[in-house]
């Protein structure tokens, strides 16, 4: 089983981040919130500031990250545990750091966007939160 940590990254405006997986990985070409999976004996928050690092190459803290939800998936490949945390904070600029595409949408407009299936649980939670 895969655990994932993710975060919806919401700006002062109220929109959330979402990036799109390069078509060659699993799920390419589906947009998803920002994250990664954890590494051995790494917790979930660790897990997620370093790939928020990695790949946005925004800094947060751990009280910055606020746990929301999860879901469990079971996919053909593989299983899937993801996390959603919640960030409202962070240091420096959002930047594609892996080539990946990014876009800043209000919680009313994910749903245009097609997302792997643990992802779309997501959806009306952020439009409930937000």
């Amino acid at each position: 089983m895969l655990i994932v940590s993710a975060a919806a990254i919401i700006d002062i405006d109220g929109r959330v981040l979402i990036s799109k997986r390069h078509r060659k990985k699993v799920l390419g070409g589906l947009w998803e919130f920002p994250g990664g999976k954890l590494e051995p004996n790494e917790k979930p928050e660790e897990a997620l500031m370093r790939e928020l690092f990695e790949e946005l190459g925004i800094s947060t803290w751990k009280s910055c990250l606020a746990p929301l939800t999860f879901s469990y998936c079971d996919y053909e490949e593989f299983d899937l545990l993801l996390l959603l945390f919640v960030c409202r904070k962070w240091e420096g600029q959002v930047k594609a750091r892996e080539g990946q595409k990014l876009k800043w949408v209000f919680p009313n407009e994910i749903q245009k966007f097609p997302m792997p299936e643990a992802d779309k649980p997501f959806i009306p939670m952020l439009r409930d939160l937000l």
